[in-house]
């Protein structure tokens, strides 16, 4: 099988992360993998705030952990200790999907590479809070832009699960 396919059908959700920080070089080819995500009429809506400070990591999935409602003490990062943020501007109508594909490539790049990784989910609502437009003003970042998602990143702790069974009828053929 490629090495391409084979990416995309073994890259699972990591739900428990090794506290090791991702190696630079792996990191900036991640990263440089998502900046070539395809978007609408090639307007790279898209930013990435790439997260490897403990401090900001952890201020970053406390807020994410409120805006969850989850209890004192859970990360919603599972002991990622990258995070790779994932906005889009909303003046550009595919912001949106944008900003997912940019997602998808954050994340079978890293599959490529031997980093783990998750999607989570809650960037809408972090950006749209105080928390986050300071954080995006402390970055000398200035526009309207809608959180996407975080890429969490880092060294599985225990392997991939099995992929589950493809669900019956997922696709139709038309011609």
């Amino acid at each position: 099988m490629n090495e391409t396919l084979k990416v995309l059908e073994t890259r699972r959700s990591c739900r428990k992360f090794k506290p090791d920080m991702v190696k630079k070089e792996e990191l900036d080819a991640i990263i440089k993998a998502g900046t070539y995500a395809a978007t609408g009429m090639g307007k790279q809506s898209p930013i990435i705030i790439a997260v490897t400070g403990k401090e900001l990591r952890d201020a970053v999935s406390e807020e994410n952990r409120k805006i969850g409602g989850w209890d004192e003490g859970f990360d919603p990062f599972y002991g990622a200790p990258a995070i790779l943020i994932v906005l889009a501007d909303k003046s550009v109508p595919t912001h949106v999907y944008d900003g997912s594909l940019v997602m998808g490539n954050l994340m079978n790049a890293a599959e490529s590479l031997g980093v783990a990784s998750i999607w989570i989910h809650r960037a809408k609502e972090e950006f749209e809070s105080e928390f986050g437009k300071n954080l995006l003003s402390k970055l000398g970042i200035s526009g309207d832009y809608e959180g996407i998602g975080h890429c969490a990143l880092g060294y599985a702790a225990e392997p991939p699960k099995d992929a589950a069974p493809r669900k019956e009828n997922y696709v139709y053929y038309a011609e």
